[in-house]
């Protein structure tokens, strides 16, 4: 009995040894990592660096961040952020968010508040490689300069990792409400509701590096291939889908096709008219090639053709839209 229990004592000890060395190493590296940001010219701050979970888990948490890359225009602050690790399983990560957050992008500012934020974040080797990710947020809002704000009950997102640097990509959003501005200005009439009844995308994507620590720590990967398996949107009436693949080559430009099938286009037409998508003279010329085309198909009220992108130029059907989009990330 003596025995075993000076061999427990032991083991405990060897334990308490090895969770504090591993404790003093996790925020050694968090420390050296800002260290390096702030040495490539970023803003890198945190008042500071907490380690904490004894016995089983090394739970990190930094407080009053602040990351910023001048290279990129992208900036993010945050009174905290929290990663939790079992001390046995380091790869498999809990990201905890909190309740408020400011993201900066090269375009604008957006608060982003939320009753709940956290992902699950599975990586492999050690340059972090992501391998799943499972994100949920619930009562999420995301608030630009004009004040008013986007929101939506439940955003709930989801990544794996596949083979040669392709990710498969599943997004939903629940009671997704746009902002009021925005509602005011495409929905003339008033009469679609105030959020969409369904809003989500199943997609996979590919790359020319894998997304790793080097992602975030040197240069985003860029895409080089997009498969859309199917995203859509109803809001109301209106209903839109998309599916298709594109090819997207060194400089961010596409070429391929989405099929697009638009229930009700009429009116997304003038939305996008409201919107300043479209020019009020080319969205009449727009429809009266379209009414030709869903006349064609049997049903006036539904359009199904090809967005096609062929470089730099944006196609629907037969008829140019104008400039494509560039997929190049900063």
């Amino acid at each position: 009995m003596k025995r075993l229990l000076i061999v427990i004592v032991a083991a405990a000890m060897l334990w308490a040894a090895y969770w504090g060395v591993g404790a003093q190493g996790v925020k050694s590296g968090a420390s050296t990592w800002f260290d390096a940001r702030r040495s490539e010219g970023w803003v890198a701050e945190t008042s500071d660096i907490r380690v904490a979970g004894f016995p089983n888990r090394f739970d990190v948490t930094l407080s009053d961040l602040i990351l910023a890359d001048p290279d990129t225009g992208w900036a993010w602050q945050t009174s905290f952020f929290q990663l939790l690790a079992l001390s046995y399983k380091p790869n498999h990560i809990i990201a905890i968010w909190p309740n408020e957050q400011e993201l900066a992008t090269p375009f604008a500012t957006y608060q982003i508040s939320s009753d709940r934020m956290q992902a699950s974040v599975v990586t492999a080797g050690t340059a972090v490689a992501l391998d799943r990710v499972n994100l949920a947020a619930d009562m999420l809002q995301i608030t630009g300069p004009s004040g008013d704000g986007t929101a939506m009950t439940a955003l709930r997102a989801a990544l794996m990792a596949e083979d040669d640097k392709s990710y498969r990509f599943a997004l939903s959003a629940d009671d997704l409400a746009p902002a009021r501005t925005f509602k005011t200005l495409v929905d003339i009439d008033d009469h679609l509701p105030g959020a969409l009844s369904s809003f989500s995308a199943d997609l996979r994507m590919s790359f020319d590096a894998l997304w790793d620590r080097h992602a975030l720590e040197q240069s985003r990967p860029q895409p080089t291939a997009l498969t859309v398996t199917l995203a859509e949107a109803k809001w109301g009436e209106l209903e839109l889908a998309l599916a298709g693949d594109l090819a997207i080559d060194e400089l961010g430009w596409a070429t391929g096709k989405l099929v697009v099938k638009a229930r009700n286009w009429r009116e997304i037409v003038q939305m996008a008219v409201a919107a300043g998508a479209l020019t009020p003279d080319w969205a009449q010329t727009l429809s009266g090639g379209l009414e030709v085309v869903a006349g064609l198909s049997g049903n006036p009220n539904t359009l199904d053709l090809p967005l096609t992108f062929a470089g730099e130029t944006l196609f629907f059907g037969p008829l140019p839209l104008g400039p494509a989009p560039n997929f190049r990330l900063r």
